[in-house]
């Protein structure tokens, strides 16, 4: 049998296929560029810099913080970075001279590197490194006379993850072996010192992991505010490992006591000493998309600089005698927190 085909029902099929066909290409295209641009993040940066690099930097941000045109330590750094190709190895304060020098009428360090193709790259990744461990604050400090006062200023805001009065002993460890488990690098910086000795939060976040791990033992995962740093402190004592009020989802304060140093862990049997020497293993994780966090593509700094530069700044602690927890002494408030830290001094 015959069927006749109508020529206007067929060119209007068409139409409609044509349309269809067009509309899907320009969506697939579409989600790519959006997936694509969408997953541009850095997947990779080596924290390279020397404490001496830090200090000269960090000095050089507070002392113009109030004037007209402040330089901030990620600006300088990310300067030394073009220039040394991200080598601090021959680092001389001279560097920095020479970078305000040629400053002059030019202002700002972004004005001075605008046609550099790197700095644009270092000074997220210094952004991210170091971007919560400066600012304002006011802060309890001792008066001389046994009571306490308050100060008010800019500059560290970060501390030491060791409490002030308690000794420890430290070399560049980052990248030594390890075979617990399976062969691996060490990422991260191994604090000796004694059982006991208080942890401090180096900067103010949030609890995101806390329990028992066979290979870092007792350890507590802390996010900084701003999402971009997780620091990891692991080995924490047997029987007690943790401050008084630390569990997940506990917002700290920088410089707060979060724990308390042991040598737990190389044991699928929690709250096992399975370390040979007390110390503290200390990570920071950069995270600049979320499928860092637990991805292939994790990266982890070697931070031996950065504590070195932190001891300048400890948090004096004391002990309660009735629960053997130790607590800071003198407490601090930092604007940028969020508001429940913003709770004035005990």
């Amino acid at each position: 049998m015959l069927i006749k085909l109508n020529k206007n029902k067929i060119l209007a099929g068409l139409i409609v296929f044509l349309a269809f066909a067009i509309g899907t290409v320009i969506a697939f295209f579409f989600v790519s560029a959006q997936q694509t641009q969408e997953k541009s993040y850095i997947k990779w940066f080596e924290f390279n810099a020397g404490e001496k690099a830090l200090a000269d930097a960090m000095a050089l941000d507070i002392e113009t913080y109030d004037m007209l045109y402040h330089i901030s330590w990620i600006d300088t750094l990310s300067y030394l970075a073009c220039k040394n190709g991200n080598d601090f190895s021959r680092y001389k304060s001279s560097d920095i001279s020479e970078m305000k020098e040629k400053l002059g009428d030019i202002y700002t360090v972004d004005d001075l590197m605008k046609d550099n193709k790197y700095y644009s790259f270092y000074k997220e990744a210094f952004g991210a490194t170091l971007g919560g461990l400066l600012g304002e604050y006011e802060k309890q400090a001792p008066d001389g006379r046994g009571g306490k006062k308050l100060v008010s200023g800019y500059g560290l805001i970060a501390y030491s993850p060791i409490a002030e009065g308690f000794s420890y002993s430290h070399y560049d460890d980052f990248g030594n072996s390890r075979s617990y488990g399976y062969r691996r690098q060490h990422l991260g910086n191994d604090l000796m010192g004694y059982v006991g000795t208080p942890i401090t939060a180096i900067e103010g976040g949030t609890v995101e992991a806390i329990g028992w791990n066979q290979y870092g033992g007792w350890r507590l995962g802390i996010r900084s505010f701003d999402g971009k740093r997780s620091y990891y402190y692991a080995h924490l004592r047997k029987g007690s490992p943790y401050a008084e009020g630390i569990e997940p989802g506990s917002q700290v304060k920088a410089g707060q006591v979060i724990g308390y140093m042991g040598m737990t862990g190389y044991s699928t049997k929690s709250d096992v000493n399975g370390m040979s020497v007390p110390h503290l293993h200390l990570g920071l994780q950069l995270i600049f998309d979320e499928s860092q966090k637990e991805g292939t593509n994790q990266i982890w700094l070697d931070v031996y600089n950065l504590v070195k530069l932190l001891s300048r700044n400890r948090a004096t602690v004391i002990k309660d005698s009735k629960t053997g927890h130790y607590r800071r002494k003198y407490d601090i408030v930092i604007p940028s927190y969020p508001d429940p830290l913003q709770k004035y001094f005990h």
